[in-house]
């Protein structure tokens, strides 16, 4: 099993470099391959909704975005993680999901999600329910934890004093095993959820 890790801060070695690393421990203990792509420090566009991708397979802006796909195609788990600001996630971690999730026609039900928040002080709730709606608009379950997936610090390695915090993303990461394997194995037994045709409703007609 694999899960891709999407590190939202433009710092490598941060705070929420610091809150992957204590999930990617939990990770390899329960034989899962992980894989952190460093998003944050990218030249990342946001969506122009031109809906080329429904042509080509692939969004129209070739770079991060279409690398990273393949790897959550592949991947059983996904990981988001991002700093504060403003009570809100990096922007072009942002721009990177709407265009990552936009762009990809493959289905993403039932791999599982999970967000982390990372911030000095607040802000982390808000940035922790933005951040989940990629899954949940997917069909993908959402990995939670023992407290909301957030972790403290304010400069680098701060979040190494915040020990609730760490134990919160070892829990996040046990649970999303957990989580990983039990649908693994309901998926041979039963399969997938079967769909219904989808019924598009616009408020104008």
């Amino acid at each position: 099993m694999k899960v891709l890790m999407i590190n939202g801060s433009p710092r490598s070695g941060g705070n929420t470099g610091i809150a992957l690393d204590e999930m990617v421990k939990v990770f390899q203990e329960e034989g899962i391959e992980t894989e952190i792509v460093l998003i944050g420090n990218r030249d990342v566009r946001g969506c122009m909704a031109c809906n080329a991708c429904a042509e080509k397979g692939k969004c129209v802006f070739d770079d991060a975005v279409n690398e990273i796909a393949p790897k959550f195609e592949e991947a059983d788990g996904l990981v988001v993680a991002s700093p504060v600001y403003y009570a809100s996630a990096n922007g072009t971690l942002i721009s990177c999901l709407d265009r990552l999730f936009y762009s990809t026609g493959f289905d993403k039900t039932m791999k599982v999600g999970a967000s982390v928040a990372v911030a000095r002080r607040g802000g982390c709730s808000a940035t922790y329910d933005e951040l989940n709606k990629y899954f949940t608009i997917s069909g993908m379950p959402v990995a939670s934890s023992q407290y909301w997936n957030s972790v403290h610090g304010r400069d680098k390695g701060e979040a190494k004093q915040d020990l609730e915090g760490l134990q919160t993303m070892r829990t996040l990461a046990k649970n999303m095993s957990f989580l990983m394997k039990s649908i693994a194995l309901g998926k041979e037994k039963y399969g997938l959820p079967q769909k219904e045709a989808h019924q598009w409703t616009h408020f104008i007609h």
